[in-house]
């Protein structure tokens, strides 16, 4: 799908996530109605204005599970991490843009953020572009909208397929594949998406990097918080 990914390095570190959700009758070509949701799938995000997010970050020191919000008009996320199977020295609240990573480490970190981010106790840094298996994780995240649908025409031409049908928290959906950058250089199928009768995406998966694990990045896990900026920084896209 064009523009899943916003940042070109990432898209090109995607290969094929293997597993779950697939039935016996796929990989097919997508019917016309699969690629109108297909490509309405990330709009709808953005009409949405955000989204609520679980996003399981893998790692070989074990994984990262980022607990909160996407704002999709405003291109920016916040929300708690916890880390699970690794030790705590990753653990606070985080707030991110396509650029920059702001962190606010917590001994013991809440499982839900607060509402209004800390006042102090934040530590800036630029987002990276590769070789961080978070940092890609975040700008995936932030790229799963967009304020227009994609080009059904070109979702097929590109790799776009249907795998199966699953379920996910009571929707039932249908699995789907689609080229993974703006300019479709990424490897075909390197996505997955879930995505519902209406176009509402469910789920994505991707692998990044070296990772033996995707990302998972599960939707409407809870309430949606309206991203409120680290105080004295303006959101920068």
């Amino acid at each position: 799908m064009a523009a899943v990914i916003g940042v070109a390095a990432v898209a090109a570190a995607a290969f094929l996530a293997v597993g779950g959700g697939s039935g016996p009758n796929g990989p097919r070509a997508l019917t016309s109605d699969e690629v109108n949701r297909l490509a309405m799938t990330r709009f709808r995000n953005y009409q949405a204005h955000g989204r609520a997010v679980t996003i399981t970050v893998p790692g070989t020191a074990g994984r990262l599970i980022v607990t909160g919000s996407v704002d999709y008009q405003r291109k920016i996320g916040y929300g708690v991490v916890h880390g699970t199977g690794r030790d705590t020295s990753s653990d606070g609240l985080i707030e991110w843009t396509a650029r920059s990573v702001f962190v606010h480490p917590m001994a013991n970190a809440p499982a839900h953020a607060p509402a209004s981010p800390p006042r102090s106790g934040w530590y800036g840094r630029p987002l990276q572009s590769s070789g961080s298996s978070l940092d890609s994780s975040l700008s995936i995240a932030l790229g799963l909208g967009s304020d227009r649908p994609d080009n059904a025409q070109l979702l097929p031409q590109n790799g776009a397929a249907w795998l199966g049908r699953d379920q996910v928290d009571g929707h039932r959906v249908d699995v789907m594949t689609g080229p993974s950058s703006r300019d479709r250089s990424g490897t075909a199928g390197s996505v997955r998406y879930w995505v519902g009768s209406d176009g509402t995406m469910y789920r994505v998966r991707v692998s990044v990097g070296s990772e033996s694990q995707p990302v998972v990045i599960d939707f409407d896990t809870q309430k949606y918080i309206p991203v409120k900026p680290v105080p004295g920084v303006t959101p920068t896209q």
